[in-house]
């Protein structure tokens, strides 16, 4: 990971936990945009639904590079997206560094300051 996306991750992961006083990871942090985009806040969730808001949030962010495209939303709210695009043979940690450069360009997207 370089340098700059490592202080970046780190600033966000900081804002985030003091936010929602929470110890967040990845899949801490993936799991929040997958509540936001469903606006799941309100409800209880299964371990089934949990794995989906994952899910939701990782095709939602690699959407952006091209991965996915949105397809439709279901009567039940929940977006269902199509591969547009194989995703690149990586490494775990190649893999984890592409994720987080997706969610740190999803929170600018939301949020630019």
């Amino acid at each position: 990971m370089s340098e700059n996306l490592t202080d970046h991750w780190t600033l966000l992961v900081e804002k985030l936990n003091l936010r929602f006083n929470a110890d967040l990871d990845l899949n801490g942090i993936l799991f929040l945009i997958g509540v936001q985009e469903m606006g799941a806040a309100q409800r209880t969730l299964s371990k089934e639904e949990k794995m989906d808001m994952l899910h939701v949030a990782t095709c939602r962010i690699l959407a952006k590079y091209g991965y996915y495209e949105l397809e439709k939303v279901d009567q039940d709210g929940w977006p269902h997206y199509k591969t547009k695009k194989k995703l690149p043979r990586l490494s775990p940690g190649q893999q984890s560094d592409l994720l987080k450069k997706a969610v740190l360009d999803y929170f600018r997207e939301r949020d630019p300051s």
